[in-house]
């Protein structure tokens, strides 16, 4: 059955929909950023609460400024903006229609059809996910002025081509007309992702009009929040899973059976009851963004590095390897953990063996390849802020040390097998001409200051990473995992 409004009352046996009237739901909420984590994380909330006959007046108008985002909007739109979610739990598959968005903004260079959705009124959220190098973030944290993106919204504040841009454009906009302002609320994996938001939105607005930018930061609010849910991307193998369910739809989602998400409850302009359905409100995000940004984040670099560089397809299969779930374990437990703090009902050793889990389930086809994809920001964003505590606590780093020097092996460009591995970071060509350099001089790799500022400078550190990096190169992964296993 071909996925589309005229078919939703005809669901397929099994197979969830809304129990809302989709013609009766009006937009609140922009999302710039279309992809499967916001369909099957914010999305899915916001369809879940509407499901309780509640936010009718909250649905999300997709959005997005990059060419690529054009072809997801004609796929979106050819099926009424619906997506089948299909959970995969251990114990059985199971599929879910939502509708919680209703419309998708056409794309363009200047962005003048977004901004102009989000100077509508109704439109109280403007969310993002952009991913985590989306943020135009220098090696300290700044926002990168001298970036030609940022540059040119600068110089051309009404005819932006950055997301951030945008929104600047139709606040100024609203300040104008006396729309009052919309909440900027970040969905990315960084920890205080709004406070992020906030400096680029007040960074970049301050450079073509000091006044907006006084304004905004005086009306505009930015929630910090915790997002998890693993989410692999869609290939053949998920379009063949939705038909299996008796659906045709060219964008379905996979999903784990497990989600958090905790919220700064900060919102200029109202929000969804998102509680009432599994979400968190708080007043302090921090610890629960720290254990799930500093185990899992983190955690991932940790398998997939490696898992790359045996030639293993996906995370549940690297977790499948015994050296790797045991490096997965020894790091998280005894390198990180220390450097985590607890939150209500749950302590760092707890939540390691719930991820444990969750990474070794066979259900979820996340490739490795997925989550070692811009290796160059998640490292520096969740495992270099572990790094730097471990030096100035003078705790163990060894582990820590090591999955660096497995990264800049896999950056060189080949599997252990000798097979290429296809560029996988935005700064994929110079990273493989240092990693290059690096098999000879270690310190090399370690120079990259935009990726690791001055964690150069530690002897020990530095000592460890260029053991383990000579090790791997000269006897292998595998050996260099069981020699710090061992010790």
């Amino acid at each position: 059955m071909i996925l589309n409004l005229e078919n939703l009352a005809n669901l397929p046996e099994g197979v969830r929909g809304p129990n809302y009237n989709r013609a009766a739901l009006s937009a609140g909420i922009v999302h710039i950023g279309l992809g499967n984590f916001h369909r099957a994380h914010q999305a899915w909330y916001l369809h879940r609460l509407m499901n309780t006959g509640q936010a009718h007046d909250w649905a999300i108008v997709g959005a997005g400024v990059r060419a690529a985002d054009a072809a997801q909007r004609e796929k979106l739109l050819a099926q009424d903006c619906l997506t089948t979610l299909i959970e995969l739990d251990p114990s059985g598959k199971s599929a879910e229609v939502t509708g919680s968005m209703i419309d998708f903004v056409p794309v363009a260079e200047d962005n003048a059809p977004l901004i102009a959705q989000m100077v509508d009124p109704t439109i109280r959220i403007v969310a993002l996910t952009v991913t985590e190098g989306g943020y135009y973030q220098t090696a300290d944290g700044a926002l990168d002025t001298e970036h030609d993106d940022i540059q040119h919204d600068a110089a051309n504040p009404d005819t932006p081509c950055t997301a951030f841009g945008a929104m600047i454009a139709a606040l100024k906009q609203r300040r104008a007309a006396g729309a009052g302002p919309f909440t900027c609320q970040s969905c990315d994996n960084l920890q205080g992702n709004g406070d992020i938001l906030r400096d680029v939105i007040l960074g970049l607005s301050g450079m073509s009009d000091a006044g907006l930018a006084d304004w905004i930061g005086q009306n505009v609010t930015f929630p910090n929040s915790m997002v998890d849910c693993i989410v692999p991307a869609t290939g053949p193998n998920e379009l063949m899973l939705a038909r299996g369910f008796g659906l045709e739809d060219n964008v379905p989602v996979t999903h784990e059976n497990f989600r958090q998400w905790v919220i700064e409850d900060k919102f200029c302009a109202g929000r969804p009851d998102w509680d009432k359905v599994g979400a968190t409100f708080t007043h302090d995000v921090h610890a629960f963004e720290s254990m799930k940004l500093r185990l899992l984040n983190a955690g991932h670099q940790i398998i997939a590095t490696p898992g790359e560089l045996l030639s293993l397809d996906t995370i549940a299969d690297s977790m499948a390897n015994p050296l790797i779930a045991a490096l997965f374990h020894k790091v998280e437990a005894d390198e990180i953990a220390p450097h985590v703090t607890a939150v209500t009902g749950m302590t760092p050793l707890d939540y390691v063996e719930l991820i444990q889990g969750r990474f070794a389930n066979p259900e979820i086809r996340d490739t490795t390849r997925r989550v070692a994809f811009d290796g160059s920001s998640r490292h520096q964003g969740f495992l270099h802020p572990i790094i730097r505590d471990a030096i100035a606590d003078g705790t163990a780093l060894d582990g820590l040390a090591l999955v660096e020097a497995l990264w800049a092996r896999m950056c060189a460009g080949t599997r252990e097998d000798g097979s290429q591995i296809e560029p996988n970071d935005p700064f994929w060509d110079d990273l493989v001409k240092t990693a290059q350099a690096a098999k000879t001089t270690p310190q090399d790799w370690l120079a990259q200051e935009q990726f690791y500022g001055d964690l150069g400078q530690d002897q020990r550190f530095s000592n460890r990473f260029a053991h383990w990096l000579s090790l791997v190169w000269d006897q292998g992964t595998e050996e260099a995992l069981r020699s710090y296993l061992e010790s």
